[in-house]
């Protein structure tokens, strides 16, 4: 494998971001290697914690659950920071790559906002719902 899986969670940048009237501060995934890296490797997420994965374009992204140990929701957002898509997403633990499920975004996405399961319902934030990064 690679150095990525080198990442200390205190390795990401933290940004400031908001979603309709709910503000978060969150991880920034901004290179190849924090993409592939992401929330592997964690047991746990604060209520409101999680990590925003930032692209160089619009297009359908792919996300899978490899040494992930905690179920999250995952919000597709496009070029102008709509929510296009939300999902849940299994933990990968235990479960062999070939076996482990693919989501992908249902529309070309430029943004993945990845938060513990259920916290996008919990929090009443629906489609169209505008992402902000300050």
């Amino acid at each position: 494998m690679t150095g990525s899986y080198s990442f200390a969670a205190s390795e990401f940048q933290k940004k400031k971001i908001t979603l309709g009237t709910k503000t978060l501060v969150v991880e920034i995934a901004e290179t190849p290697a924090q993409h592939e890296r992401g929330l592997m490797f964690r047991n746990k997420l604060g209520e409101n914690d999680g990590m925003l994965f930032i692209f160089d374009g619009e297009q359908t992204r792919f996300f899978w659950m490899k040494n992930t140990f905690i179920d999250l929701s995952i919000g597709y957002f496009d070029g102008s920071g709509s929510l296009i898509d939300i999902q849940e997403m299994k933990s990968g633990k235990g479960i062999p790559d070939a076996a482990l499920a693919s989501y992908p975004s249902s529309k070309p996405a430029k943004y993945a906002l990845e938060m513990n399961k259920g916290w996008f319902s919990k929090n009443k934030i629906k489609l169209g719902t505008k992402l902000k990064i300050k």
